[in-house]
């Protein structure tokens, strides 16, 4: 969800940059909410069972651990359509499937892959927003088996991840962020991995409106953009005047 910037006369205008997120393994956030999913990816290849399942809300970084496994295993990122075509070839090349609760994914073809990862040891990584009661699937054969999966759960549990992410996040666009301006978000947003990334776009956008450094007013006028957009009263009054200059 994109967060609009109220219209200013003396805005600048924005031009779109783009900014590739560092997703190798050195970039990857560890904390007590991830720990375990990481250490199961960084196993590879001594896992001792063949599917492994990533549950976790947007921007937690599943995708990332998915990247991650892909470039430690070689694996192939398995496209809605070609679920039973693997799963009909066979082999033990491993597979990644995202967004497995989500996507218009061919449930027959799942169902296959499945099995064929479980008889031939073949690894096999789903990533999902929900736990597999969840998912919507049309037959309990296929729920069954994903229930067979060792299954991980990422979460963001504390406000040191919070604030790692932040720094993370304004790293890859090469943006210099005052510590204390990070301290002062982390302990007024809603708290969520999906949230730090938009408020994070959302400073980046204002301060490229306003010509200026990402500050404390910054701060705090997006995230009363963000309570705006939630349908919520705007409260952020409190900066100091010397976090503007």
């Amino acid at each position: 969800m994109v967060t609009p910037i109220p219209s200013d006369r003396s805005s600048q205008l924005i031009f779109e940059l783009s900014h590739t997120p560092a997703q190798g393994e050195a970039d990857f956030l560890v904390g007590e909410g991830n720990g375990l999913a990481y250490s199961r990816i960084m196993a590879f290849p001594h896992w001792p069972d063949p599917v492994t399942l990533l549950i976790g809300p947007a921007k937690s970084g599943k995708s990332h651990l998915a990247r991650i496994f892909a470039d430690r295993s070689g694996a192939i990122n398995s496209g809605t359509d070609d679920l039973e075509a693997l799963a009909t070839r066979g082999g033990n090349q491993p597979i990644v499937v995202e967004d497995v609760d989500r996507l218009p994914y061919d449930e027959a073809g799942l169902f296959h892959l499945l099995n064929q990862s479980m008889r031939d040891q073949r690894p096999l990584l789903l990533t999902a927003r929900d736990e597999v009661a969840q998912w919507p699937l049309a037959t309990d054969d296929v729920r069954s088996r994903a229930r067979r999966a060792t299954a991980f759960t990422l979460e963001i549990t504390d406000d040191i991840q919070l604030s790692q992410m932040f720094v993370k996040l304004f790293g890859d666009r090469q943006i210099k962020v005052d510590p204390k301006i990070v301290g002062y978000l982390v302990a007024r947003m809603e708290r969520s991995a999906e949230e730090v990334v938009i408020l994070a776009d959302l400073m980046d956008r204002l301060a490229l409106a306003r010509g200026t450094a990402i500050n404390r007013r910054i701060a705090a006028d997006a995230l009363d953009l963000r309570r705006q957009a939630r349908g919520e009263a705007g409260t952020e009054q409190d900066w100091d005047t010397q976090d503007d200059e």
